[in-house]
């Protein structure tokens, strides 16, 4: 059964599926989706829960393994299975049919996996959990509807706000979700619940911290690698999201690795990508520290910073942010 994170909510208390799979790649809907599961499986007894995280060397069988071993205290108990790029390959597809062929009682499994493609959905795994359990795609707000999601957001806060705010703000995060609820939940601390014109969001806006993403940015791409460094313990100490700032890192360093193919028409493309007159020399500045390998060298970088800042690979996402960070704000040319 296929459902869209915002019909969730209804559905999880109908009944209790064997499976649910919670894909895509858009984060805020995804933990907020799988925190939902979580919560609605605790209500109901599944007090037990095992992480099992998919990499190369990841042996399937743990997951039979899992499903055969009885719970240490006779509770109810939640597999999850984390699977960053949403395909498991012969073996794990094999594991999967096999598992769903007879779940086990007491045993709920969660697949916490990337965005399925159409290939994968024609799989024989991907079929079979759609037939046995539930299945939540989370896809990016388009950007005409954005608005609308925004406003649903602050009446959580009982705050109603006008379509001016919500106009700047969706231009500010540019479809980026985190990011928008951060701003609301910002916003919330600083005003309160009740109406809110763009004058009180602008006062309370030029209130907030010295540290800024888009401060970030700059810094990295004009080379000031010690202020890159210490914007970033700022930002960690404010408790900005990880995610946030490696999507806007992946943003730039995308548009730098398609300009850097040709740089001498570097100026012409950036203007017609959007960027405006005052950063392209920061842009220029960045094109002239490395060459276009080194740009999507990064780019996959980011991915990795991505899986690691959702739980899928064991890292330090902040350490791994400012090595990234560090290596864009330096030189890579002989």
């Amino acid at each position: 059964m296929n459902v869209r994170p915002d019909q969730l909510s209804s559905v999880l208390t109908k009944t209790i599926y064997p499976v649910y799979m919670v894909s895509g790649d858009e984060p805020l809907q995804q933990m907020e989706s799988l925190d939902l599961i979580r919560s609605s499986l605790r209500e109901q007894g599944f007090s037990e829960r095992e992480v099992l995280d998919v990499d190369a060397q990841f042996d399937w069988q743990r997951l039979l393994d899992e499903a055969a071993s009885m719970s240490l205290f006779a509770t109810r108990r939640i597999v999850e299975l984390r699977l960053p790029s949403a395909r498991p390959g012969k073996q794990g597809s094999k594991v999967l049919k096999e598992y769903l062929s007879r779940p086990p009682e007491d045993t709920v499994l969660i697949v916490n996996a990337g965005k399925i493609d159409g290939s994968a959905k024609k799989s024989a795994w991907y079929k079979a959990i759609d037939q046995s359990g539930l299945v939540v795609q989370c896809w990016p707000v388009q950007v005409e509807k954005l608005p609308f999601w925004l406003k649903q957001r602050f009446m959580q806060h009982d705050m109603d706000v006008d379509d001016e705010v919500l106009s700047y703000i969706s231009q500010h995060v540019e479809g980026n979700l985190l990011a928008a609820d951060q701003e609301i939940e910002k916003l919330y601390l600083l005003l309160g619940p009740g109406k809110v014109g763009y004058e009180d969001v602008a006062q309370a806006i030029s209130a907030q911290s010295r540290y800024s993403v888009f401060e970030l940015v700059d810094m990295l791409l004009s080379g000031k690698t010690e202020r890159v460094i210490r914007i970033l313990a700022g930002l960690k100490a404010e408790g900005i999201v990880p995610v946030i700032i490696n999507w806007a890192l992946a943003k730039d360093i995308r548009l730098l690795a398609t300009v850097a193919a040709d740089v001498s028409s570097a100026e012409f493309k950036l203007k017609r990508s959007g960027v405006w007159q005052s950063r392209i020399a920061l842009f220029k500045s960045c094109l002239s520290r490395h060459r276009q390998r080194t740009f999507q060298l990064m780019l996959k970088r980011c991915a990795y910073v991505d899986a690691v800042s959702k739980g899928m690979i064991d890292a330090n996402v902040w350490d791994e942010i400012e090595i990234l960070c560090v290596r864009l704000a330096g030189s890579t040319r002989a």
